[in-house]
């Protein structure tokens, strides 16, 4: 697997935030009401940030062999990498709809249910971002070290 790039998440964070826009106007344009944003996916997000970096805490000594900790099992490894992908990307689209929705929400901040939908989908968006933050966090700390064999190994077939 090849590291996360940023430009990635970015390009899909633009793209959810057209979407989180499209669907607010489309909204109101059907209705006349604005899209309503439970509080409970701001909390669904903070919450998943909090268990991710709890599991980033837990399995950062684990993964780096530090002296006195377990090594982790390498399919543990593996699923651990594929979490930290599958949640900055996660965060990424999650955050940018959020994003969306808000900035589709300012005009409508006046009313209650304007200034509802505002502060909970930027608390979404917030966690959304904790989120990738802490994914990018956990996928560095499961990167290899470069061994002095494979260095090598390198060098012996690049070299003419």
């Amino acid at each position: 697997m090849k590291p996360t790039r940023v430009r990635v998440l970015i390009l899909l964070a633009v793209l959810a935030a057209a979407a989180g826009w499209a669907a607010v106007s489309l909204m109101e344009g059907q209705s006349g009401r604005i899209l309503p944003v439970p509080w409970l996916a701001a909390s669904t997000m903070w919450i998943l940030a909090l268990a991710l970096g709890i599991w980033t805490l837990l399995a950062r000594p684990r993964l780096q062999r530090r002296p006195g900790a377990k090594p982790m099992p390498p399919i543990i490894a593996a699923r651990t990498a594929a979490l930290a992908m599958a949640a900055s990307r996660t965060g990424s689209l999650v955050a940018g709809f959020y994003v969306g929705v808000a900035l589709a929400a300012l005009p409508a901040r006046v009313t209650e249910a304007g200034q509802d939908t505002l502060w909970a989908a930027l608390g979404t968006a917030a966690g959304s971002l904790l989120l990738l933050l802490v994914a990018l966090w956990l996928e560095h700390i499961c990167r290899l070290p470069i061994d002095d064999d494979d260095v090598k190994g390198a060098q012996i077939e690049s070299a003419p």
